[in-house]
């Protein structure tokens, strides 16, 4: 089990197309809500998709 939580900074798999592929956590629940650090574009995913594509917490 990944230990994140609001706020917490997540590497993903997958780079976003502006070049980063550090993200932070805005909302938990059945589906997470990410925020691109270089950007600001928020992207929500499914809980299971967004365990499958996370690569590494970051900073908790």
């Amino acid at each position: 089990m990944k230990e994140y939580k609001l706020g917490s900074i997540v590497a993903m798999k997958k780079e976003h197309p502006c070049g980063t592929n550090e993200f932070e956590v805005v909302r938990l629940g059945a589906d997470i809500k990410i925020k691109c650090c270089k950007c600001g574009r928020i992207i929500m995913l499914p809980r299971i998709e967004f365990n499958k594509k996370l690569k590494k917490i970051i900073n908790i």
